[in-house]
């Protein structure tokens, strides 16, 4: 997504360690708590692992912590969420940390980023994003990107609208760009 003289530059970076009082402050903002109540993140343990199936990104704002982004490879991602699912997929999940940089357009960005990441790997086909089924704030924005809502399912106990975006849909949609 190319940056216009004067507008925030947003960065990822992999999620470390160091980062775990940073991630328990937004896991307990109420808009992060909002969209998915009974998460836990259990950082603790996460952050000291790298599988091959992950990506732990923390978005920076010209070098200011404003956000998180979880790319993983659903097919191979070992507690099976997402259920049986072909190869060739990835999903992601991302949430601005504090109040304050919501509605900046923040989050527009880092999900730019995030799908030219996950479509840079020429053997992905297709994104995956499953806000809940309430959320319609969250159906909006990843629809406004190009996702297409899918199907309804129960992931641990939550209700969720399953949205997808095509390697096609994206390749066409010059809303991203």
């Amino acid at each position: 997504m190319p940056q216009t003289i004067g507008e925030p530059k947003i960065n990822l970076r992999p999620a470390v360690p160091s980062d775990l009082a940073l991630l328990r402050i937004w896991d307990e903002q109420p808009h992060v708590i909002a969209s998915d109540p009974d998460d836990d993140w259990e950082w603790e343990t996460e952050l000291h692992r790298n599988p091959d199936w992950r990506e732990q990104l923390i978005a920076e704002l010209d070098g200011r912590p404003i956000g998180c982004i979880q790319i993983i490879d659903p097919a191979l991602e070992e507690s099976h969420y997402w259920g049986d699912v072909p190869g060739g997929l990835r999903a992601i999940d991302i949430w601005i940390g504090d109040a304050i940089d919501l509605g900046k357009g923040y989050g527009t960005q880092m999900m730019a980023l995030a799908i030219d990441r996950c479509f840079a790997e020429p053997t992905v086909t297709a994104i995956l994003v499953d806000p809940l089924a309430n959320n319609i704030r969250a159906h909006r924005f990843y629809q406004r990107l190009g996702f297409k809502p899918t199907a309804r399912c129960a992931f641990d106990g939550q209700d969720c609208l399953v949205h997808r975006l095509d390697r096609s849909q994206d390749e066409s949609d010059e809303r991203l760009r």
